[in-house]
């Protein structure tokens, strides 16, 4: 990639003495689904009924979300990554809606003597869910610790890496590696839908810092942040490929109340459009997801892809970056590129596309909040 800036081997972490990989979490079993999904939706008022029915996504895999494991398959990769290269840096993982749960683990790292934390999200892009409800997460697990008199550490949330090389690159791999999957008779033809989550467009209008907010459905840094990216993985793929195959964004995974606008169009309307204009096949690329997770074989692996069978749509769906050894190795840099701001000396940035790199620091208004609830790891924290 032509426009890639790459971190060198080595360098200290200092003054971090820890990272957390912080998740969503999952239900590991069938009596898990519904206590998972109440702390999901806890403080919105949905009856348990109607939590056994959303349930039926999970039962259906046995009541066994897949993200548990795939991150323990990305702590693994990291710690691997770090140990390869000389960084000696503990690696913790917490949950915000299951074990291991944030407060938990927060409370093992105070006792382990770690004093500042860097934290890794597994949501790179810039919106309320996927970045200051980590923070307020952040915010509620020191809270607790302060009730108990434990003395707080420290939390800086690494900056977003949705056009970080290392985030990036496997995912061209995996769109290279569907498209060869194709017939070959349809392969040239193929449209690229790039998935991501639906969010209600008055939260993607304000994600992102107060500089990119938007107005009526404009999506502000969600929508050009995801744009961004797959305009890289489009470009990148036709230079391998020697085809420039069409795309567009499009969305997943919607849920609330059906007269709350969200990002359009879904996935399967798209599919439906698609094959009403002539197209011969269509790569679905989850650039929005980390890894396969629920709304990843649940919403495209079955959904989208019986849609596509009843059309008669050969479809075929790209690999997230999981685990991948790169991913692990962008993780690293992100690590050392805060570390080197911290202390105040130059840092090597990498990033690919247009916007460059993503903020550290989260403004105030960047992302706001639903209602006012303090958030670490930002400008504005109480706990900085």
């Amino acid at each position: 990639m032509s426009d890639q800036l790459r971190a060198p081997d080595g360098g200290s972490a200092a003054p971090y003495d820890a990272l957390l990989l912080l998740s969503f979490g999952g239900p590991e079993g069938p009596d898990d689904v519904v206590p998972f999904l109440e702390n999901v939706t806890r403080g919105r008022g949905i009856p348990r009924e109607r939590l056994k029915e959303v349930g039926q996504h999970y039962f259906g895999f046995g009541g066994i979300s897949p993200i548990n494991g795939q991150n323990r398959e990305l702590l693994d990769a990291l710690r691997k990554d770090f140990a390869g290269h000389g960084l000696d840096l503990p690696v913790y993982w917490g949950n915000r809606n299951w074990a291991p749960y944030l407060t938990d683990v927060m409370r093992e790292m105070a006792a382990d003597g770690r004093r500042r934390i860097a934290v890794l999200a597994t949501s790179a892009y810039a919106s309320y869910s996927g970045c200051r409800q980590y923070r307020e997460n952040l915010a509620d697990a020191l809270a607790a610790l302060a009730e108990e008199g434990v003395e707080l550490p420290r939390v800086d949330k690494l900056r977003h890496y949705f056009n970080h090389p290392g985030f990036v690159e496997p995912m061209i791999d995996g769109v290279v590696a569907s498209l060869a999957a194709l017939p070959e008779e349809v392969r040239s033809g193929a449209h690229l839908a790039f998935t991501t989550h639906s969010i209600p467009t008055a939260a993607a209008d304000t994600s992102g810092p107060v500089e990119d907010h938007t107005e009526d459905g404009g999506g502000g840094a969600y929508v050009k942040q995801h744009l961004d990216v797959a305009r890289v993985i489009a470009d990148e793929v036709a230079v391998r490929t020697g085809v420039a195959h069409s795309w567009e964004l499009v969305y997943q995974s919607r849920s609330g109340a059906p007269h709350i606008p969200w990002l359009e169009p879904d996935i399967c309307d798209h599919l439906e459009a698609l094959h009403a204009t002539g197209a011969p096949a269509v790569v679905m690329v989850p650039i929005g997801f980390v890894s396969d997770h629920m709304e990843v074989l649940y919403d495209l692996d079955t959904e989208a892809t019986a849609k596509a069978a009843e059309l008669g749509l050969p479809v075929r769906r790209s690999a997230t970056v999981g685990a991948d050894p790169r991913f692990a190795g962008a993780v690293r840099e992100l690590v050392l590129e805060r570390a080197a701001k911290e202390r105040g000396e130059p840092a090597a940035e990498c990033w690919v596309g247009t916007l460059g790199q993503s903020h550290d620091l989260c403004a105030v208004g960047c992302c706001p909040a639903r209602g006012p609830r303090p958030a670490a790891a930002g400008v504005d924290s109480p706990y900085a």
